[in-house]
């Protein structure tokens, strides 16, 4: 029990509650609320995933795992309540639409649930939305842990002053929206570009010998 907050993820296994045990280290180290950070609401719209599921997740429940559809649906209806437009209002199917580069007739269909998404149309939402590759197809365990991982480059950042420009293009893109854009390229010599170049990246943020 921290700050009168229970801390969450005690009974979580795997890559997620490596990331609960980080973020909860972090807080307490810089003096901040654990209900605060752990708030399942501002999880939920920063993975996208339901707010009990987030809640259910924390505690180390299995939460169950919508199909592909379902889940689409889900966070694209999150997306659409949360991701205003700046007088307040939810973006219209058309200006989805138009934001998207698809028909009307896809952008309702799409929403609707009466036609299933391809990767195109993900990435093509979510680059409307502003979000995160994958945010719209992710397991909820991923996409929960995705969210963590997100705020404690924050909380890293606020602890040391300092920022990753590696950690900053795995924030902005993930690891499969990288490898998804990569295999988009036309040729083996263009993918070959983009090894060289993240090679060169990892080489300028290896940690300098003492």
């Amino acid at each position: 029990m921290t700050d009168g907050f229970l801390v969450p993820g005690r009974t979580a296994t795997g890559p997620l509650a490596a990331s609960i045990a980080r973020v909860a280290e972090l807080v307490g180290k810089l003096g901040l609320s654990h209900g605060e950070i752990f708030d399942v609401d501002q999880l939920s719209e920063a993975s996208g995933v339901p707010a009990d599921v987030v809640g259910a997740l924390l505690d180390g429940h299995p939460a169950g795992e919508p199909d592909l559809q379902t889940r689409f649906l889900q966070r694209f209806d999150l997306l659409r309540s949360t991701r205003l437009k700046p007088n307040g209002r939810r973006y219209t199917q058309q200006e989805i639409a138009d934001g998207a580069g698809m028909s009307r007739q896809q952008a309702g269909a799409l929403i609707n649930g009466d036609r299933r998404p391809t990767m195109e149309h993900c990435d093509a939402i979510q680059r409307f939305f502003e979000v995160h590759a994958g945010f719209l197809t992710a397991d909820d365990a991923d996409a929960l842990n995705g969210a963590l991982q997100r705020t404690e480059q924050k909380l890293l950042h606020d602890y040391t002053g300092e920022s990753d420009p590696l950690e900053r293009l795995l924030q902005d893109h993930g690891v499969r929206g990288i490898a998804w854009r990569a295999a988009q390229l036309p040729t083996d010599k263009h993918r070959d570009k983009v090894t060289e170049w993240l090679d060169m990246l990892l080489e300028s943020v290896k940690p300098t010998e003492p």
